[in-house]
């Protein structure tokens, strides 16, 4: 019984051992077959990395600021007697915007004007009587005091007056009217923004490293996404004295002209800055970048080995392969259509510019260049 028992093992030991044996060698001839298997080659685009001419810029981007720009307030309280302006108005320096009820102050400086005018009067009475010594020097004295008084209370009470009038302090474009007939204003209330269009500052920042290569009166050029295609030219009106600690960045101004009066205060501009050195260096098209958390790469066109088989015949060997090899590089700044390659690829190499998304390391390729779109350091959009 036990002799059986034995047996029955195994033969079931060498029938389960024969079935889980001939699967494994069914999958592993499996996994040969298919990572043995030839990959098709991908279609691509590819050129050539060149020395390019390359001026060397500063890139920034900041923000157009008025000359003088303020939002008009009143200094003093008061119901609003007249609005003499419109929404969007141009107006000169010192023109009258809005009229505060003055009619009690008014009658507060009559008044006072009548108490300067005898005290002025006294003064004068008071001299002849003192040539006569029928008066005291001290008594003099006391009634010029209050002459003088009487006099500041007059002048007090009329700049007070002239605050109820509310005026333009320089030349330019009112924004939005933000009052009404009749509404009382307490004091620091908006009343309107008032901007200077022309010309318009530029103000933007620059890291520490570039504090040496910028100075007043070098030119700028500006863009604006509501103007596109256009350029602005300006010059630097100013460089900030010092480094902000925080961010380790320097503050520029620059100055730039609005004569058509289309800019406005607070639009995003970029500023590009030429420095005198410029030179060739290596770039490609944006489209050869592959831009990765872990860093950026290109793909780079070589010849390998031709497989085996390949060719019709001993006079005849088989034209090499061309295949795709990822290679990380490290990338400058970026512009028109090209990036500027600092490390990684060397000039002469060529790089896939199209097909990526389909490319991996070492995949063959077949280079088609017939519909490979035009490049150019300085594009501009087709005419329509």
């Amino acid at each position: 019984m036990t002799k059986r028992m034995i047996i029955m093992l195994v033969l079931s030991l060498l029938l389960f051992g024969g079935v889980f044996g001939m699967k494994y060698m069914g999958k592993k001839g499996m996994n040969t077959h298919f990572d043995n298997m030839p990959v098709p080659p991908a279609t691509i685009s590819a050129t050539e990395a060149k020395l390019t001419p390359w001026a060397q810029r500063l890139e920034a981007v900041g923000t157009l600021t008025a000359v003088n720009g303020i939002q008009v307030t009143t200094e003093t309280a008061g119901k609003v007697e007249a609005v003499l302006f419109e929404s969007g108005d141009k107006v000169q320096a010192g023109a009258v915007l809005l009229l505060l009820d003055a009619n009690t102050d008014r009658a507060d400086l009559k008044t006072f004007e009548a108490q300067a005018r005898l005290a002025q009067t006294e003064v004068k009475r008071l001299r002849k009587l003192f040539e006569l010594d029928s008066v005291s020097q001290a008594d003099l004295d006391r009634a010029e005091s209050e002459a003088a008084q009487a006099s500041a209370r007059v002048l007090t009470q009329k700049a007070r007056i002239a605050q109820k009038e509310i005026r333009a302090p320089f030349a330019g474009e009112l924004g939005i009217r933000r009052v009404d007939l009749g509404q009382y204003l307490a004091p620091g209330t908006p009343i309107v923004s008032l901007q200077a269009l022309d010309p318009l500052y530029v103000d933007f920042t620059l890291p520490e490293q570039h504090l040496s290569q910028v100075a007043a009166g070098q030119a700028v050029e500006v863009t604006v996404d509501m103007l596109p295609g256009e350029s602005l030219q300006g010059k630097i009106q100013a460089v900030e004295s010092r480094v902000d600690s925080n961010t380790r960045n320097f503050a520029v101004r620059a100055q730039i002209s609005n004569t058509d009066g289309r800019l406005r205060p607070g639009v995003f501009a970029r500023v590009s800055i030429a420095l005198s050195e410029s030179g060739d260096v290596l770039a490609v098209p944006r489209t050869a970048i592959s831009y990765n958390a872990y860093g950026n790469s290109v793909f780079v066109i070589t010849e390998a080995e031709p497989v085996e088989g390949e060719g019709s015949g001993a006079d005849k060997p088989a034209a090499p392969r061309l295949v795709a090899r990822q290679r990380f590089v490290q990338t400058g700044a970026a512009r028109g259509d090209f990036v500027l390659i600092t490390e990684g690829l060397e000039p002469g190499e060529r790089v896939a510019t199209s097909g990526l998304l389909k490319l991996r390391n070492n995949q063959p390729v077949i280079i088609n260049n017939d519909k490979q779109p035009a490049v150019s350091l300085t594009p501009a959009p087709a005419d329509s």
